[in-house]
């Protein structure tokens, strides 16, 4: 058993030693020489290059006022260009574009490895924004003032101007925003996320700004955020207390604090007069995954009257809401395919009507709306074999296509079927076969994440594409528990001393891939990331021989130690506490870093994480490398420098790392 006394490779926690990264660039190496060092790996590379670089992909914007930003980044600008356009402009083929910032060149004046993590426009004026930059793609960032009317960084006492770390903030007017960030010894909770928020005024010393909100240190983070709708601009607050619960305030102009009285767990949110619940466990009556709305001022008042606009059952889940001006546009899953609707509030309740002209074979979600400008919204839709559409409309009026993305790979002959595997407990777990060739044994990839209610959806992916299915293989994705496919249940059936249903639930898919002759144990290969990561080390120590490769990426790992690394605290509600004792034993029989065997045979595994990810910890990656070659297994490992908790910080990076990981897959199967 390891722990903070007993491991042998803690040494490899510390992230930037001078000894550890000659241990990283080691192993680094090792992996390079024999993954990358062909003619092959670097036509591989330069394919899946194009896909990220093309000028004919969509460039995604979010509309505000009578301006539509986007952030583009291609082979001529390696870190991005953040500009703007008129919808007249961005309906044409070839929009002309205002350039606002060039990242490239701000990176180059300033000697900075920055990439771009966000900005924040001032409405409804639009001539001041919160640019974030992060240093090589970490959630830490650097927080400026950016005059849109002069394209320059606003410095000196009179700007929002905030050095390094996980912050928090947003406009109030042009002179006021809401901050929380790290002021300091005792600022932080301890899972590293602001604990004070902030009303801060311009001139104002930081460290001066006014509290209006104090958290615990044991919480999440806390933030508050202003609600600039004309007529109803008022001051939202959320403690949350864990990754999956809260407390909701409104702040009062005379700064009462009115705590909103709903589920800890629910999703709420107050649009003008509407109050919206999504539920995540029952409540007054009402299932897990139920919508609910209510009048705002009469809740407040004590009237607990719901309107329902969404039941799930047993094929279908709420997945995505937002309000138009004077719509509700609602997406649900119906056994992981999407259907939208349009729900309008009125005097005689409710209308529901489903949006037409959204494509079939397809998922659609939403991707833009404006409720300040109209009724106006962006969707896109998308699947495995067909390429992105970037749709438009007005509801009430015709939907659009106003931007295709290209094709990147021959589709013909290839199919998308969608199966049922039957967990361990009995549950059906529903997965998508995507290949040319699935009547008969190929090699095959299964791609699985299965935690914090994330849905994994048809997406279309020019480089899995041209790096996988052009070759003949097959690609699936698992719908196992722990996400969100079935709604909330679908997650908390995988949480804490449940997490091996969503392990046993892959493992069922993995299995029924062999049986229905869709591959053979050593042609099927298994991917995750984050908590996917924690899933493929637990593929590789506990059911290593249903597979003939692995690739775990930005991975948990030492689930011993993971509430004290980094974020690793907030994550508590999903896994559990290793500090209690009930809760580690439950720990203790998966964790991948010590259940290792040395006597156990394993397949080729290909462990990648990156030194600048400060979400989930490298040491995790770094450790478990350690400890399978202590015991005489075989694994490859590459560590970047960059990339933040993505991997890669820029294009380049990206495409290395999926041709590296692409180039393992084909030789190891």
């Amino acid at each position: 058993m390891s722990d903070s006394t007993t491991d042998p490779n803690l040494w490899l926690e510390d992230v930037t030693g001078d000894k550890q990264l000659d241990w990283v660039r080691a192993h680094n190496e090792r992996t390079i020489d024999a993954y990358t060092r062909t003619p092959e790996f670097e036509t591989l590379q330069s394919r899946i290059r194009e896909v990220l670089d093309t000028d004919a992909r969509i460039p995604y914007a979010r509309r505000r006022g009578e301006f539509l930003y986007n952030y583009w980044r291609d082979a001529q600008h390696v870190r991005g260009l953040w500009r703007r356009t008129t919808m007249e402009q961005y309906l044409r083929d070839d929009p002309e574009w205002d350039v606002l910032v060039d990242l490239d060149a701000v990176a180059e004046q300033e000697g900075e490895n920055w990439v771009w993590a966000g900005a924040q426009v001032l409405r409804p004026d639009q001539h001041r924004a919160l640019i974030s930059l992060s240093r090589g793609g970490a959630d830490a960032v650097v927080v400026r003032e950016f005059d849109l009317v002069t394209r320059e960084f606003v410095s000196g006492p009179d700007s929002f101007e905030l050095p390094e770390a996980k912050t928090d903030i947003g406009w109030i007017d042009v002179d006021t925003v809401y901050v929380g960030t790290d002021f300091g010894d005792g600022s932080l909770t301890d899972s590293g996320y602001p604990r004070l928020a902030k009303r801060w005024r311009r001139g104002q010393p930081v460290e001066d700004a006014e509290t209006v909100f104090e958290g615990e240190t044991g919480d999440v983070a806390v933030g508050a955020r202003y609600d600039d709708t004309p007529g109803y601009e008022r001051t939202f607050v959320d403690r949350a207390l864990d990754f999956h619960t809260a407390h909701r305030f409104e702040l009062t102009a005379d700064g009462e604090l009115v705590e909103l009285d709903v589920p800890d767990d629910a999703r709420v949110s107050v649009y003008r007069d509407h109050l919206l619940v999504r539920t995540r466990s029952e409540w007054l009556g009402y299932p897990a995954g139920a919508l609910l709305a209510a009048n705002y001022p009469a809740f407040l008042a004590g009237a607990r009257e719901m309107t329902v606009l969404f039941t799930p059952d047993a094929h279908t889940s709420l997945e995505q809401y937002a309000w138009t001006r004077n719509h509700l546009l609602v997406v649900t899953l119906q056994d992981v395919q999407t259907r939208v609707r349009v729900l309008t509030p009125g005097e005689d309740g409710w209308a529901d009507v489903a949006l037409d002209g959204v494509p079939d074979a397809t998922s659609t979600s939403i991707i833009d709306v404006d409720p300040l400008d109209g009724d106006e919204f962006f969707l896109n839709s998308s699947g495995f074999t067909v390429p992105a559409t970037l749709l438009s409309g007005t509801v009430g009026g015709p939907l659009t296509a106003v931007k295709q993305a290209p094709g990147f790979f021959d589709t013909d002959g290839i199919t998308v079927t969608q199966h049922f595997a039957v967990s361990d407990d009995g549950t059906r777990v529903p997965y998508f076969v995507v290949g040319r060739n699935t009547g008969t044994p190929s090699p095959t990839l299964l791609y699985g994440y299965g935690g914090f209610e994330n849905s994994m959806v048809p997406a279309y992916s020019g480089g899995i594409g041209r790096a996988w299915l052009e070759h003949g293989n097959t690609y699936v994705i698992a719908n196992i528990r722990g996400g969100g496919e079935y709604g909330p249940t679908w997650h908390t059936q995988a949480l804490k001393e449940n997490r091996p249903r969503a392990f046993e639930d892959f493992a069922a898919v993995a299995k029924d891939l062999v049986e229905r002759g869709i591959t053979t144990t050593a042609q099927l290969g298994a991917q995750g990331g984050s908590n996917g990561g924690l899933l493929m080390g637990v593929m590789l120590t506990r059911y290593p021989d249903l597979f003939g490769a692995i690739v775990c990426q930005v991975p948990l790992l030492d689930m011993r130690r993971y509430h004290l690394l980094l974020a690793g605290a907030s994550w508590m509600a999903e896994y559990g506490d290793p500090d209690d004792p009930d809760e580690w034993k439950f720990l203790a029989e998966y964790s991948p870093y010590q259940n290792t065997d040395p006597d156990a045979t394993y397949p080729p595994i290909l462990i990648t994480t990156s030194t600048r990810d400060d979400r989930v910890h490298p040491g995790h990656a770094r450790k478990m490398v350690a400890r399978l070659e202590e015991q005489g297994h075989a694994v490859a490992y590459y560590e970047n420098i960059e990339g933040g908790h993505g991997g890669a910080a820029d294009n380049a990076q990206a495409a290395f790392k999926s041709a590296l990981t692409f180039t393992f897959l084909t030789d190891t199967l």
